[in-house]
């Protein structure tokens, strides 16, 4: 299974990257993206993923941007440490 993720912290990044091989060895991370924009890029660019983590807040906005602009057919796993973004995944 082919994953992503979206997290603009490098510490939270690495961590979920090692919690997820830990939960499931088979996930391959093949892309940590940073921004709205390099996702946007990233997308535009390749085939969707099988899965997608994603953080909600990322310093260029929230990620609900991406998947609001563009058709990406991939469930979604957010992330995040906000109460009030919790909801609205």
């Amino acid at each position: 299974m082919k994953a992503i993720l979206i997290e603009d912290e490098y510490p939270a990044a690495e961590r979920l990257e090692k919690l997820i091989k830990k939960i499931d060895e088979e996930i391959e991370i093949v892309a940590v993206l940073d921004s709205i924009e390099s996702s946007k890029r990233w997308f535009s660019t390749h085939l969707a993923p099988d899965l997608i983590f994603s953080d909600i807040q990322l310093s260029d906005g929230l990620s609900f941007a991406i998947f609001e602009s563009m058709a990406i057919p991939s469930p979604i796993i957010f992330t995040t440490s906000y109460d009030e973004y919790a909801i609205k995944a």
